[in-house]
């Protein structure tokens, strides 16, 4: 079965992103995976310190997760499936595209104030042309009824 990767994370516009892939994963009989990657500086302490923060920020995004998976199979009919992984977010991001041959599409939400559309969607749109699956941008001020429309 196809999967759309979705990365959750912190910012409003994820929230577009999600949607966006439930909704076509919804259409189209795919999957969704969602990666959520903890950030190296996260915890790099004092190494007692850095285990309750590893479990704090697992806590977090498992919390967070079950929102949106809540929404994806009450909603959408979607069993999304949450995979955590610590390191560079780009890096990680492809590691999971090149060991999951199932994911077929990535789906990245575009911030809307005036810095761009965030670190995230900058550093793949600048790897976009070796990405190895297509890469889809959603604009993270689209409404619900425009992402309703499009998928």
């Amino acid at each position: 079965m196809r999967k759309f990767l979705v990365v959750l994370d912190d910012t409003r516009e994820c929230l577009n992103a999600m949607r966006y892939a439930a909704l076509r994963a919804n259409h189209t009989g795919a999957g969704v995976t969602i990666l959520s990657v903890i950030p190296p500086e996260e915890y790099q302490h004092w190494i007692g310190v850095a285990e309750i923060m590893r479990a704090e920020a697992r806590e977090r995004i498992e919390a967070h997760f079950e929102v949106f998976a809540k929404w994806m199979r009450d909603k959408q009919g979607v069993n999304p499936e949450l995979v955590i992984r610590e390191g560079e977010p780009v890096t990680e991001i492809l590691d999971l595209v090149r060991s999951d041959p199932q994911i077929g599409v990535l789906v990245l939400g575009a911030g809307t104030d005036k810095s761009g559309p965030g670190p995230l969607v900058t550093q793949m749109s600048r790897n976009s042309g070796s990405l190895p699956i297509p890469l889809t941008v959603v604009p993270g001020d689209m409404s619900k009824e425009r992402l309703e429309a499009i998928t």
